[in-house]
């Protein structure tokens, strides 16, 4: 059995990456993709590794990603080893920008699109404790909270009640292997 890439979407503040390291932890079958973010990474609960766009610019032109985007003023990226973890038959989680979902779907056979919400006041209250952005930041990202086409999504969830719950629908729409190597 092949992995599934499992694009993670969503607003800022809705808990993406706790959701996603929750589902880890459920089933060791899943693997999170280690994004490539070009600033420092001061958040330990992040999935990411920082990089200067010195570094972020070669790697790309090495072909170390299998998806690249701008955000926020940042670059970002999704490395091409995940591959090899979908070709052992584990699902890997990407937590991807919106705007990434019609390339995921290409670059990636089968690929499901979860995106992960919560009403715009908790959004608010998770971004500030963060403490990353300003006030005017906060703004900006809760303005751009709105959905995604429906159309693109597979499933689609309500991260405000207990973690575990969120993560187990997750997990409900991913099939168990049988025997994976993992």
């Amino acid at each position: 059995m092949k992995g599934i890439f499992v694009a993670v979407v969503g607003p800022s503040g809705a808990g993406k990456d706790s959701v996603m390291r929750e589902v880890q932890r459920l089933s060791p079958n899943v693997t999170i993709a280690r994004r490539v973010i070009t600033r420092q990474v001061s958040d330990v609960t992040e999935e990411s590794e920082g990089v200067d766009q010195q570094e972020f610019l070669r790697r790309a032109n090495s072909g170390a990603f299998a998806l690249s985007w701008q955000a926020h003023g940042l670059s970002y990226a999704i490395p091409a080893t995940v591959s090899n973890d979908l070709a052992r038959g584990r699902h890997v989680l990407a937590n991807i920008s919106r705007r990434m979902v019609g390339d995921s779907k290409h670059c990636f056979k089968p690929c499901l699109v979860v995106m992960i919400t919560a009403p715009i006041d908790v959004l608010a209250a998770r971004i500030a404790t963060r403490g990353r952005e300003t006030a005017d930041d906060i703004a900006v990202r809760l303005a751009r909270a709105e959905d995604p086409d429906p159309g693109t999504l597979d499933l689609v969830i309500d991260n405000t009640g207990a973690l575990e719950e969120a993560a187990k629908k997750l997990l409900a729409v991913l099939p168990q292997p049988s025997n994976a190597n993992l």
